[in-house]
């Protein structure tokens, strides 16, 4: 499978889904409890405009700290118009941009769980192939420290009901592979819809984490 292709498929996808949101669709909170649906997209825009040595300086700018820095460049990118920034991410869908030391896996699993992150809140639905579903899961299994709450999947067997695709040993938490994507990353959104022995630990972990 072409990682990169498949990222690409995925921001065209979103950006036609969001480009009509209307102005009130656009300020609705996301998953991401700080960002609007419209600063998803900005975050979900930055890699596609933000060089790595850009991207590096704002990190040290913000005392070595990823996640302010994150949040800074967001906020700047936040200020260009919705359309603009859904032209952004229609028209360099192609970009192969990786985090320093990871492959193409991250930004996959970047535009899957935000994809997430603006669909839910809106009621919105999207068939993502199960083959991407299954590399965003198995990266997140071995992923760096700061995708997965440190500790929240140990001792649990996850098992996805729609697609193909299990992961550990112990108590299992089911459920589709998109509830599995959200709660793997510490949102609660998906925590309603598992079933399993293992979920009252996993619910404890994942809201202990927030």
């Amino acid at each position: 499978m072409d990682v990169f292709a498949e990222i690409a498929d995925e921001r065209r996808a979103l950006a036609d889904q969001v480009a009509p949101l209307t102005p009130e669709q656009r300020a609705t909170r996301s998953l991401c409890a700080a960002w609007s649906v419209h600063d998803v997209v900005a975050h979900l825009v930055m890699p596609l405009e933000v060089s790595t040595p850009r991207l590096v300086l704002a990190v040290l700018l913000a005392g070595g700290s990823f996640d302010r820095a994150n949040e800074r460049v967001t906020g700047r990118l936040a200020q260009r118009p919705f359309a603009e920034l859904v032209d952004v991410l229609r028209r360099k869908a192609d970009t192969r941009f990786t985090p320093p030391g990871s492959g193409p896996e991250a930004p996959l699993v970047d535009v899957l769980v935000h994809g997430l992150d603006i669909r839910r809140p809106l009621g919105l639905h999207r068939d993502v192939p199960a083959p991407r579903l299954r590399t965003a899961l198995t990266f997140l299994m071995t992923s760096p420290s700061g995708l997965v709450p440190k500790g929240a999947l140990s001792g649990l067997r996850l098992e996805a009901t729609d697609v193909d695709w299990a992961h550990g040993r112990g108590p299992a938490v089911r459920g589709t592979a998109e509830a599995l994507l959200l709660v793997s990353t510490g949102r609660t959104a998906g925590l309603d819809s598992l079933a399993g022995d293992g979920v009252p630990t996993l619910r404890r972990r994942v809201l202990g984490a927030r």
